[in-house]
Parts: C-alpha cells; structure tokens; sequence
C-alpha cells in the first residue's frame, strides 16, 4: 500500500495544476473561519453570524462538513487530472512495463483517493475543534464529541465522489470531459428527480415517493449524507413557528444512506478495473 501511494504521490508532486487546486482546496476549508468574521453593524441592527450558533458544538460539525463538501470539485479536478495525465503522458503504460500490474494500478488510485479524503476530514476537523473552542457556548466533553458521525458521514462523501471521478477519468481520459461527464450526470438526477414529483403530483406524500426513489442514484445518496444544516438553528426555527410553519425534518447521518454509498463506491472502483482489464493499453 504504502509503495503504491509514494507512487502516485511522487506524480501529483511533481503536477503543477494538481499542486495549485490542492492548496486552493485546502484554502477554502480553511475559509470557513472566515464566516467568524462576518459582521453588520448598521445603527441599532447589530448582527454577528458567529453569535447565532453556528459554530456551537454539536451543530459545527453538521454545518462545517455540510459547507466544506461543497469544495469538493476542486480535489475532483485532482483525480480526473490525475487520470488524464496517465493517458497524456503515458505514465499508464510505463508503469505495466515496469511490473506494476492493472489491479495495483487501480489500488494506488484508489488508496490516494482514500488518503484524500482522510486529510480532508482531519482538516475540517481541526479546523471545526478550533471554531468550537472559540465560539461554542458549550464546551463540555460529551457535548463536542457528540455528534462526529458527521465527519464519518463526510469522509464517505468525499471517497464515493471521488471514486466516481476515478471511474469517469478512466472511462473518458480526459478531465474536462469527465468533470463534464459529472455535470450531466448531476442534471439528469435532477431531472429525474422533477419528472417522479411531477409523476407523483396528486399523491399526499409524494415526497416520501420520490425520496424513496432517488435515494439510490450515486449523487443523490450522496446528498442524502449530509443534509442542509440551516433550518436547524434555532433563529431559522423560531422565525418559522412566527409564520406558522413548524419544521420537522430528520437531520440525522443514515445507516441507510452509508451504505448505498458504499456499494456506489464498491461498483464505480470494480467498474474501473473492469474497464482498466478489459482495454487495450
């Protein structure tokens, strides 16, 4: 494992572009400290984004992880580059001839994404810990370390997002084509997803219906992890029950939804073997 890694860690090292979206990336998570510091003070309306609880422990590490994944596009950039660039510069080849073998070449891909987004949680949870200590109201032990099924959540986000992007990267070889690919794929779920409401439009519980279908589509699950995090805060809620809606949404990390994703990831890194076998180098 640890040979295959410094494999393919000596090929991003030596990637300029893959270098500067790492650190642009890595950059971003580090920005969401940055929300600490927003601030409006206009006469008598005094507002701190900081002071409305959404850096209170347990809710930061929904909100962190929640916000984070969305810069998980620019480490996406990394694997389908990453990918390409074994076709461009013929690395892929090279590397069979030199005794490395279809299934440890996969492997190493495979294990960089893993290492990825491992590096990606740790980030965010220091970065979370750090927030918490400064700002959360409530400091005691079980209360900050409750709720980390988050971060679990998070990484398995990250790991069948990006094996996803592996598969693509392998399938296209080039990484516009496969970030574009990705793109597609994101707006025929939604289009599926509009066409099922439209279909089941005159049942009561046609959100459950729909839910029920699209749960299992690779993007959609992996939505699911992670569910929007606003409607939590006690501000958004109290502002709700003032205008006579009463928010009763389940917010938490499920098994369910764990597990599909899992099984994405199992098929899209088994896929791109096959494919990897089956073609012609």
């Amino acid at each position: 494992m640890l040979r295959l890694l410094s494999i393919e860690f000596h090929k991003l090292r030596h990637n300029r572009a893959s270098r500067v979206l790492s650190i642009i990336y890595f950059g971003l998570l580090t920005s969401i400290a940055l929300v600490a510091a927003i601030k409006f003070d206009i006469g008598p309306i005094k507002f701190h984004l900081a002071e409305q609880g959404i850096f209170n422990f347990p809710y930061i590490w929904h909100f962190n992880t929640y916000i984070a994944a969305i810069f998980k596009f620019f480490l996406l950039l990394v694997i389908v580059s990453m990918m390409a660039n074994e076709y461009s510069y013929k690395t892929l080849k090279q590397n069979l001839i030199d005794g490395l073998s279809k299934k440890e070449f996969i492997l190493s891909k495979f294990y960089t994404v893993v290492v990825f987004a491992l590096i990606s949680t740790v980030f965010v949870f220091i970065t979370s810990l750090i927030l918490g200590l400064i700002y959360s109201d409530f400091n005691e032990l079980s209360i900050i370390f409750s709720d980390l099924n988050y971060l679990f959540a998070f990484f398995v986000k990250l790991v069948g997002f990006f094996s996803f992007g592996l598969f693509l990267g392998i399938l296209i070889k080039r990484s516009a084509f496969a970030v574009a690919a990705m793109i597609v794929w994101l707006i025929g779920e939604s289009i599926l997803k509009g066409y099922l409401f439209w279909t089941f439009r005159d049942q009561t519980n046609k959100d459950e219906m729909v839910n029920n279908i699209m749960q299992f589509l690779p993007l959609e699950a992996m939505a699911n992890l992670i569910k929007e995090p606003f409607t939590r805060l006690g501000a958004v809620k109290s502002v709700a029950n003032q205008i006579g809606e009463n928010i009763t949404k389940d917010y938490s990390v499920s098994f369910v939804n764990i597990l599909i994703v899992l099984i994405w990831t199992a098929i899209f890194i088994y896929l791109s073997f096959a494919l990897l076998k089956k073609r012609d180098l």
